[in-house]
């Protein structure tokens, strides 16, 4: 009696070790999350930017409507830099309007606000509101496009190159995982983004009173825990297609996954890679950019003492049960003089893993810095005698 059940507690415990992902002493899931149906795809860490895992990731690929990426970044900038506002009205053209698959069915010739332009295309993937955008941002779409062209390269994207501001098939149109990655670690440097990914279901409002209403295409929404943003994309040519990022604790990762045979394998790839990076990695906040540092800046002729922080924050990767060896040094230079203004870069930190730089964050000032008046030079010298007394 006793051997059987003995017998059976080892069978139990030899089926759980087989079925369950092999794992090391540091619980470092060993999981095969390229067993799935996409041409290529990636896995980086926001923080970082570093690669985690990869499949294909420089492969020249249509991409769909995650070209839109693209066309957001741009949006974004532009709102930025005081090009568009959210409240501008934007006239739709002829062209706009005819933009074929998705679309939230523009009236040509009628004005749309900026705002409701870029709900439309991040939760609906709107072809025509974002060929009004990209109108008014490039003079012209083919204008728009060289700006998109000219914006991948200066992200390191060199294996991008756009036809369209939508993803619609075309020409010599194609990206790859990789780049992907990159661009939608700049996009996600942007909260409004985040504040309309987050949206399920909104109704699209014409001027002539009409109603088209939104779905939005990012099912990891409701699906997996931590999703906060993603864009999709499906033709026939470019297969299923997704970027999507995900957050836990102080973990932000994003996926890339392009090629899918269906929009389920392309949900399914997604996941499988967060659920790898969540159990297998782990990020810690080594120097937050909101927090003044704790070291003194010394500045000839200021009038009060200085606080500085970081530029950046940064954040430390590791696998899960290692401990990064870092090491933060500070320089500044011995010639700082007041007057400084908030933000002027008064030294530096270069932070070094086994010897190696691995990032250099520039120190600024958190407010302006006065220089000292003649009067405050001779108070000073009168209150130093008065010490010495």
């Amino acid at each position: 009696m006793w051997n059987k059940k003995l017998f059976s507690i080892v069978l139990c415990a030899l089926l759980l070790i087989l079925i369950t992902p092999s794992a090391n002493a540091f619980g470092y899931v060993k999981a095969d999350v390229d067993d799935n149906t996409a041409k290529a795809q990636v896995l980086m860490e926001y923080g970082t930017g570093e690669i985690l895992t990869e499949k294909n990731s420089k492969q020249h690929l249509p991409i769909a409507s995650v070209t839109k990426l693209m066309t957001l970044l741009l949006a974004f900038e532009a709102i930025e830099n005081g090009v568009l506002s959210l409240d501008q009205n934007l006239t739709a053209s002829e062209n706009a309007a005819g933009m074929g698959g998705s679309q939230v069915f523009i009236d040509p010739n009628a004005e749309y606000k900026v705002e409701n332009l870029l709900h439309a295309i991040i939760i609906s993937s709107a072809n025509d509101a974002s060929v009004v955008i990209a109108e008014a941002i490039g003079g012209s779409e083919q204008g728009f496009v060289t700006m998109m062209n000219e914006r991948a390269k200066a992200l390191g994207a060199n294996d991008t190159n756009y036809g369209n501001a939508t993803g619609l098939p075309c020409a010599n149109a194609y990206s790859c995982a990789n780049d992907i990655a990159l661009i939608m670690k700049e996009v996600l440097k942007h909260k409004h983004y985040f504040d309309i990914s987050k949206i399920w279901m909104e109704d699209f409002e014409h001027p002539s009173g009409r109603i088209t209403q939104m779905a939005n295409t990012n099912k990891l929404l409701r699906t997996y825990n931590g999703c906060d943003a993603g864009k999709t994309g499906s033709t026939n040519e470019a297969g299923f297609c997704m970027s999507a990022t995900a957050k836990r604790g102080n973990m932000r990762l994003i996926a890339v996954v392009l090629g899918a045979e269906s929009s389920k394998d392309r949900f399914g790839a997604c996941s499988s890679l967060f659920d790898w990076g969540f159990a297998n990695y782990t990020s810690e906040k080594i120097i937050d950019s909101e927090k003044a540092l704790d070291i003194d800046i010394n500045i000839s002729q200021a009038k009060d003492k200085i606080q500085v922080c970081a530029n950046e924050d940064y954040y430390a990767l590791s696998k899960k049960g290692e401990k990064p060896n870092l090491v933060l040094n500070y320089e500044t230079p011995d010639d700082l003089k007041a007057p400084l203004k908030k933000g002027e870069v008064v030294g530096k930190i270069i932070i070094t893993e086994d010897n190696v730089v691995v990032k250099e964050l520039n120190i600024v000032a958190m407010q302006d810095v006065e220089a000292k008046t003649f009067k405050d030079n001779f108070d000073e010298i009168l209150q130093n005698w008065a010490l010495k007394k």
